[in-house]
């Protein structure tokens, strides 16, 4: 087994390693003078099972290079078998043509990460589910809930009830809410436009409640920090926590989180990693390194890795 990694997160893939007491392989990653990126893997990986760690999070298209040109540096060093570990998948939000004469992103992605020659995909927290169906090679779908669940789970809390920004993300703040054995409550919202909305109603009993939120994705935080300002002010919650995979905070985002004092924690996973530049005190980490180490392990073992799917249903 050889994992590798690009610059899109190698904190992460040295969590994995050591989780696996496995080195890291060597690769050169850099940029030739006029920007186009320079791979060279300096370890003999003929006839080897290579899994390439690299989420393609901002900057996106760097990252995205840098996966499909160390895939196809590995597929011409005769790699045996190439797994692209994805423990963010960027352009996943553009899953299917919502508005006339747009493109499914999603499915082009797909098909660059296979044309480049990997032969199965492992990610994590899809923003659809059905993503795994535009891959023409295996995808294993690990769910971060285990990871979230059990950092919550630390601290106790009180009257605590789910809850689902959007009604697209029910069948996730379910499962959470099994675990946790919590409440269940959902956000009906209305968008003004990509980046901002309006909410509308909160379906659920909230009152004096402690509130965690859950979704996949919090890039720009509008949508999160209107949730949470909408349900101290119009709702008495007694305090609002965000669980969020995916922590992207890119434009005004660390801005906003902290001017909402509302919001009592935000709990990402490392699938991102998080600048020093937007570190908060309360934003906290969770590391899903030990998940994708344990699924890595299985994958190169041929064994089964449906013990870590936890099923949000």
């Amino acid at each position: 087994m050889k994992i590798l990694t690009g610059t899109g997160n190698p904190e992460l893939a040295k969590k994995i390693c050591k989780h696996l007491n496995f080195p890291i392989s060597d690769v050169l990653v850099s940029r030739f003078s006029d920007g186009e990126v320079r791979v060279k893997i300096k370890e003999n990986i003929r006839g080897k099972d290579v899994f390439i760690v690299q989420p393609t999070c901002p900057p996106v298209n760097d990252n995205l290079m840098e996966l499909l040109i160390l895939i196809d540096a590995a597929r011409r060093a005769s790699a045996k078998r190439i797994t692209a570990v994805l423990p963010y998948y960027g352009y996943a939000r553009q899953d299917r043509k919502d508005q006339p004469r747009v493109p499914i992103t999603a499915k082009l992605i797909a098909n660059l990460i296979t044309s480049a020659g990997a032969d199965r995909v492992l990610t994590m927290d899809l923003h659809a589910s059905q993503i795994q169906g535009f891959f023409d090679i295996p995808v294993d779908h690990l769910y971060a809930i285990n990871v979230l669940c059990t950092h919550i789970q630390e601290k106790n809390l009180q009257d605590l009830v789910v809850l689902s920004p959007d009604v697209g993300g029910t069948k996730m703040a379910r499962a959470y809410a099994k675990r946790l054995n919590a409440g269940l409550a959902i956000i009906d919202k209305r968008r003004i436009s990509s980046e901002k909305i309006e909410v509308m109603h909160v379906l659920g009993d909230v009152k004096d409640k402690t509130i965690v939120i859950v979704d996949d994705i919090v890039a720009t935080a509008g949508s999160l920090v209107e949730s949470v300002v909408t349900l101290k002010k119009n709702h008495g919650v007694k305090e609002v926590y965000a669980a969020i995979t995916h922590g992207i905070l890119s434009g005004p985002a660390i801005t906003r989180i902290r001017e909402c004092p509302d919001l009592k924690e935000l709990i990402i996973s490392d699938s991102v990693s998080l600048l020093d530049s937007k570190k908060l005190p309360n934003i906290q980490v969770a590391s899903a390194a030990s998940l994708f180490a344990e699924a890595i392990q299985r994958i190169h073992d041929e064994e089964s890795i449906s013990c870590l799917f936890t099923a949000t249903s």
